[in-house]
């Protein structure tokens, strides 16, 4: 009896040893896919500004015949076991909008029969999750800008290496209150026009009211120095002006 208990075994193993033989077993290979400026970049472990868009594909092998399941985990640090979000699907994407370390693990199990295949907690106690690193918030505005059309500090903008701002709104006021102009996206600006036409030279004043990744909010109240005759050229004034209402 106990001979053909081994003798059972040993063909249950010898038949799972060839069922699987040559890596015919299936397999994931997690990998995440971050947009940022109309670019695509392929990567494990990324750090940069909110709102951060990524997409994450499984990357499943040799899963012909296989029943699939797919849990994805995203998780902060130290938190393995509560994500706070959790996807069932085979690819997914998410943009990120709070600061901090972002974990990202893919749960996985194939069965066929009485066959099943699991990367589950042991995979990833002996694999490195992917990792998306948000920054914390910074914007600044500028004081003055020059719209004289050199191609140069046109547009009153957030000044650059702002990053992490998930919401945003900025108004331009002339001297007496006016609302002349107002957008919602800190890579845009401000080209020194009311209706169409350019206002003209003096000091004008801006409204921001932004919020960061790490919950920081930005209450920002300044002047901003419209400079027609100033190029970057000269550093100064060469008597240029403009006429236009405000």
């Amino acid at each position: 009896m106990k001979l053909n208990y081994i003798l059972l075994l040993v063909s249950i193993f010898a038949s799972i040893s060839h069922a699987f033989a040559d890596d015919e077993y299936p397999s994931i290979s997690p990998m995440a896919t971050i947009i940022e400026a109309d670019k695509e970049t392929q990567t494990n472990e990324h750090t940069g500004s909110a709102p951060l868009t990524a997409r994450f594909a499984a990357n499943p092998s040799n899963d012909s015949g296989w029943q699939a399941y797919y849990e994805w985990r995203f998780y902060e640090e130290g938190k393995e076991d509560d994500p706070y979000l959790v996807r069932y699907e085979q690819d997914t994407e998410y943009t990120f909008t709070s600061a901090g370390a972002h974990y990202i693990v893919l749960y996985a199990i194939f069965t066929q029969g009485d066959n099943r295949i699991e990367y589950t907690q042991e995979y990833w106690a002996e694999n490195e999750p992917i990792k998306i690193s948000i920054s914390e918030s910074k914007l600044e505005m500028p004081n003055a800008f020059s719209p004289n059309d050199d191609g140069r500090n046109d547009i009153y903008r957030a000044k650059p290496g702002y990053q992490s701002i998930v919401s945003f709104r900025a108004i331009i006021f002339n001297r007496w209150g006016q609302k002349l102009y107002e957008w919602n996206d800190p890579a845009g600006g401000w080209d020194g026009t009311y209706k169409g036409s350019p206002v003209k030279q003096g000091t004008y004043f801006v409204l921001v009211d932004a919020t960061g990744a790490d919950g920081r909010h930005f209450n920002i109240k300044r002047d901003v120095n419209l400079l027609r005759g100033f190029t970057e050229k000269s550093g100064g004034s060469d008597g240029g002006s403009s006429t236009a209402g405000e």
